[in-house]
């Protein structure tokens, strides 16, 4: 475990202290999962990124062709 000296605006820091005793954990658990919460939304942005790199239209259309051409159930609808 590391330990981190951070500075926070106050009014971040009361907020943020506010919503940790409104959701009865640590401030240093809320911090940890909100920075654990934002790198996995950023490692996720950089690998669809990758993958839509890698993307080809034959492919896609290939894949589509094998999808039946049929009306979709009533209650799968817009």
């Amino acid at each position: 475990m590391s330990t981190l000296s951070l500075r926070l605006p106050e009014s971040l820091h009361k907020s943020a202290r506010e919503i940790a005793e409104r959701e009865n954990i640590s401030l240093n658990q809320l911090i940890t999962l909100a920075l654990a919460e934002k790198i996995a939304a950023l490692s996720t942005e950089e690998y669809l990124e990758v993958r839509a790199r890698r993307a080809s239209k034959e492919k896609f259309l290939h894949a589509m062709a094998k999808v039946p051409q049929v009306e979709p159930p009533e209650y799968d609808r817009l």
